[in-house]
């Protein structure tokens, strides 16, 4: 019996449906890092106000809410969880922008806190709703677009921190704007989002229907968390150094992110904010203009890298991208004059870091798959991490600022796209569930500490700063530390694969 998970049209509207929320999340993650001039001048935060602002969003997953989410989603399912987490991330932002409206006080002190408590909030819901999104993309494409499925939906998350740090300054600066109206913006689209998940429940309800599944347990019981397996994966130390791994890479990466418009404007004299002349007016307005232009861009890069690899011949793939590639290029010419000043502009040009990812982590995927060597690809990536940090940070050239973000961008592809698929080949199956929600729950901790910890870095190195530029040097330079320990523990990861035979240098994909 076909259910309508075998209609094409229905698998691919219950994607965008639940990508919204992907998108939304990830906005939200990110747009304050477009918009951390305003909260200082309009909000009279400090660098350190911003960074634990930013921190409080991993606060409740430091102490396990993956992992109690991971339960509900096993035992309760989807929709209960999709629900739940995500009412909580959209309840959350609204409170954010509630406080910054000053619902609660117009005092600083307590819109800092109530901001926080906002944060705290959408951080309990945030990473949870990414797994059902991966979960429920799962549900309806084994067996069909799986990758190709997957793909869009992180790349919809990309797109989403990329906007977000784009153009929520456009948002804030519009006519009779402020930075709260940025602020609402992204509680309106995860309010949006929910609805959307909302409309995907008729589907899934009439799918489990036809399924005969109603109320049945999505995974069996050897995938659902159990104190044993913690306890057997503490004692592994390959999955310690890759957990270490994780931490350090990440808190290299996300927490920068965050500040990479503001140390921009900085150090290399970008704008924070954009003329007139660089603004692109679609129905009179510039945001949505501009907003297009990155929708743009992700379509093109989703056809150029997820695309092909679905084509049976050679030439139609060559012919595809080379298509692809002529598409591009004439946008790009075409809006030259425009990007030209884009890239001079702090939160256009760091938003390019993950728009990128959506190019290169599924090449890079693809990669590892057929050739392998995946420890040593972490070694490379931790290796153009350093390069990107120091690039920015001993160095005044913005030739070479230009470089290193795009290091950063290739590194933040690279290494995830090895160190993921390796965790499965360190971790028998049956604890699969568990080291993920484990891992993810660590690395809450290294990027709350280096959320927070940047900014108060940031604000003590410029203490007695009366010249109004920040000086990044020694926070961007914390960060090549991480890249250090990063490389160590790839090495130490591939000398245990040696010892172990995990397989990490070796294809996932196994010639027949």
């Amino acid at each position: 019996m076909k259910t309508i998970k075998d209609t094409v049209l229905t698998r691919w509207l219950v994607l965008v449906l639940v990508s919204g929320l992907t998108f939304a999340t990830y906005w939200a993650q990110d747009f304050m890092g477009g918009i951390k001039d305003l909260l200082t001048s309009q909000f009279g935060f400090t660098d350190e106000n911003f960074g634990r602002i930013i921190g409080m969003t991993t606060l409740a997953n430091m102490f396990g809410m993956i992992i109690v989410g991971g339960i509900i989603l096993d035992k309760w399912g989807i929709r209960l969880a999709g629900l739940l987490f995500g009412g909580l991330a959209a309840i959350g932002a609204l409170i954010v922008w509630l406080a910054s409206i000053n619902v609660f006080g117009d005092d600083v002190t307590t819109k800092l806190w109530m901001m926080c408590v906002g944060r705290m909030m959408f951080g309990s819901g945030l990473e949870v709703v990414c797994v059902v999104a991966t979960r429920t993309t799962v549900k309806w494409f084994k067996g069909y677009e799986l990758a190709l499925a997957m793909a869009i939906n992180v790349g919809f998350g990309r797109l989403g921190s990329a906007m977000g740090i784009a153009v929520s300054p456009d948002i804030a600066v519009g006519a009779g704007s402020t930075v709260s109206t940025s602020i609402g913006f992204a509680a309106s689209l995860l309010f949006l989002a929910m609805l959307m998940f909302v409309v995907y429940l008729f589907f899934d309800i009439k799918l489990d229907k036809q399924q005969k599944v109603v109320k049945t347990k999505e995974t069996s019981d050897d995938e659902e968390f159990k104190i044993s397996d913690l306890l057997k994966l503490v004692k592994d130390s390959s999955f310690i150094y890759i957990t270490l791994l994780c931490v350090a890479f990440y808190a290299a990466v996300f927490p920068f992110i965050q500040y990479a418009p503001d140390l921009l404007v900085n150090k290399f004299g970008f704008t924070s904010v954009l003329p007139e002349s660089a603004a692109i007016i679609v129905g009179g307005s510039a945001t949505l203009g501009n907003a297009l232009v990155y929708i743009v861009l992700f379509v093109l890069a989703i056809c150029f890298s997820v695309v092909p690899s679905n084509l049976k011949s050679k030439t139609v793939r060559l012919v595809f991208r080379c298509v692809i590639v002529v598409a591009l290029v004439g946008f790009v010419w075409y809006l030259r004059d425009i990007f030209e000043q884009w890239l001079h502009n702090g939160s256009k040009t760091a938003s390019l870091i993950p728009l990128g990812t959506i190019i290169f982590t599924p090449v890079f995927g693809n990669i590892v798959d057929k050739k392998g060597k995946a420890a040593s690809l972490m070694i490379l990536g931790s290796l153009l991490l350093i390069f990107a940090h120091v690039s920015l940070s001993l160095f005044n050239s913005v030739v070479l600022g230009y470089v290193g973000l795009l290091s950063l961008g290739i590194a933040f592809s690279l290494v995830p796209s090895a160190m993921w698929p390796s965790v499965a080949k360190i971790i028998p199956e049956s604890r699969l569930g568990t080291a993920y929600a484990t891992m993810f729950t660590v690395q809450n901790w290294g990027l709350g500490l280096f959320y927070w910890g940047l900014g108060t870095l940031l604000e003590y190195v410029n203490r007695d700063n009366t010249g109004g530029v920040k000086d990044y040097t020694v926070p961007v330079l914390v960060l090549v530390v991480c890249g250090m320990i990063s490389i160590f523990l790839a090495y130490k990861l591939k000398q245990a694969d040696r010892k172990a035979g995990y397989g990490l240098e070796l294809p996932n994909i196994k010639e027949s």
